[in-house]
């Protein structure tokens, strides 16, 4: 089940009209409108297709149902987590947050060994991280830290690069707003 919420999110964030996503989808606005509010449901095909315009993972648009009814939108379980995918190499991150509906998310990062950002990454964001485990190298300009285990750290709207050229996983909860994935 997708969160019509959710993709009316990141549409938004991505600058999109609704009639320009129906558009890219090949299909009518009233159909479109009907799947942000959650009164059609949409097939696999659909929703690969809706992923790839959006630029995210599929699991990202499907709503894990919450464990109990009194918990939906308020509780996220571990086991419950939506994937984000594999954006970067050496990059694995789930959603903590219910959904993408508030004015931020969480993400949770995990950051393999040996692996880093090839090229800068720029979002018109504001960001915090905190580390939970491991270290990661961080680079802003021609500024370079280390951050490790209790460490945060700030990201405003400007080129960042990360690295872990250590031997061990880094793991991060990262908090971004606006929501963007």
């Amino acid at each position: 089940m997708t969160s019509g919420a959710d993709l009316r999110t990141l549409r938004k964030s991505r600058a999109l009209t609704l009639a320009q996503l129906a558009e890219a989808m090949g299909r009518s606005l009233g159909w479109m409108s009907q799947v942000e509010r959650d009164v059609s449901r949409i097939s696999a095909e659909d929703l690969a297709k809706l992923a790839q315009i959006l630029d995210v993972a599929p699991s990202l648009l499907i709503q894990p149902k919450a464990e109990t009814p009194r918990e939906e939108g308020r509780i996220v379980r571990a086991d419950r987590r939506r994937s984000l995918g594999h954006r970067h190499d050496g990059l694995i991150e789930a959603l903590i947050s219910p959904d993408l509906t508030d004015s931020f998310e969480i993400v949770h990062s995990t950051f393999l060994p040996g692996k880093a950002l090839p090229e800068p990454v720029h979002r018109e964001t504001q960001e915090v991280g905190f580390m939970l485990s491991g270290r990661l190298d961080l680079s802003f300009g021609d500024q370079k830290f280390t951050v490790g285990p209790g460490d945060s750290f700030r990201i405003r709207n400007e080129p960042y690069l990360w690295a872990n050229p250590y031997r061990e996983t880094a793991v991060a909860l990262w908090v971004i707003s606006p929501p963007i994935y």
